[in-house]
């Protein structure tokens, strides 16, 4: 064979060769690409699924994603949209408060941000059609006016006061609020019957540190559900509670912080996704999620 053939045909299989890399490159680039589009699709259903005026923002905050409220559209729906139904809720706990002992904030526009606003910036983080438990409901935050807010959720309020619960029973009454119902019960007793591991979500303001208020909520929600703590400035409390959240089931999903407006206050809302069962031990009972709370 010639020297000139044999070139001829050693460049013939090298631009085949390449050929066939050139088209596996191709391949892999597209099935890459492709990758990409359907995740790109996943994440825009995802944020679409979300309440329309939760899906303006979005923020990463030591490293971690952010569903920020959007607060302007927020308070838009509770003055305008729902403005009755709020006003009728502020002149019952306002009159209950003489009797009841509900709340130390009656000043109207103080309790539109402290209370209302407050209580609706979370309404993002309640999929669709939810069935909530709500622990510690006193005056009825945030349940009250995420429901005004959001009518496909249904709660179970769960309050051991008496006076609260009578309060929280004429509110849904005199309101008009259906699938709302109070139970006198308390958390740990709650989460240790026939309520337990039952709900999407399991709600709290204001009730207990955050080690205490996850044994007391994650107890009651499914696997795959989400336990949504409201809190105020909570780096300490949350850094606390990171070996109880994973011990009782959980995992930090999400922290949301934010400011109210007109310099009421910094909040934060700890979004804790139920990954695993939690341990039939918990909650222990007897008050020892207080006392003996853990770390």
């Amino acid at each position: 064979m010639s020297t000139e053939k044999m070139r001829c045909q050693d460049g013939c299989g090298q631009g085949r060769r390449r050929g066939r890399e050139n088209a596996e490159k191709e391949r892999t680039f597209h099935k890459k690409f492709h990758n990409v589009e359907k995740q790109i699709d996943n994440f825009t259903a995802k944020r679409a699924s979300l309440p329309l005026r939760n899906r303006e923002k979005c923020a990463i905050i030591n490293g971690m994603e952010q569903d920020m409220p959007d607060l302007a559209g927020l308070l838009r729906c509770i003055r305008e949209e729902h403005g009755e139904t709020f006003s009728a809720f502020r002149a019952l706990l306002l009159r209950s408060n003489e009797t009841c002992n509900l709340t130390a904030v009656v000043e109207e526009r103080e309790m539109l941000y402290k209370h209302f606003l407050d209580s609706a910036a979370g309404e993002g983080f309640f999929p669709q059609n939810a069935s909530v438990a709500e622990v510690g409901s006193g005056a009825g935050f945030p349940s009250i006016p995420l429901k005004i807010l959001r009518d496909d959720l249904s709660f179970t309020l769960f309050e051991s006061v008496g006076k609260k619960c009578a309060f929280l029973e004429r509110a849904v009454r005199e309101l008009g609020l259906s699938r709302m119902t109070v139970e006198k019960l308390r958390a740990e007793d709650a989460a240790r019957g026939k309520f337990r591991e039952k709900y999407d979500v399991c709600c709290a303001r204001a009730v207990a540190r955050m080690n205490t208020l996850a044994e007391y909520c994650l107890p009651l929600v499914k696997v795959g559900g989400r336990f949504l703590a409201y809190k105020g400035e909570a780096e300490e409390e949350l850094e606390e509670a990171r070996r109880a959240i994973r011990l009782l089931g959980g995992r930090v999903e999400k922290i949301c912080r934010f400011s109210l407006p007109d310099g009421y206050g910094k909040r934060t809302i700890a979004v804790i996704e139920k990954i695993s069962p939690t341990p039939e031990k918990y909650p222990r009972g007897r008050g020892r999620e207080r006392s003996a709370p853990l770390v």
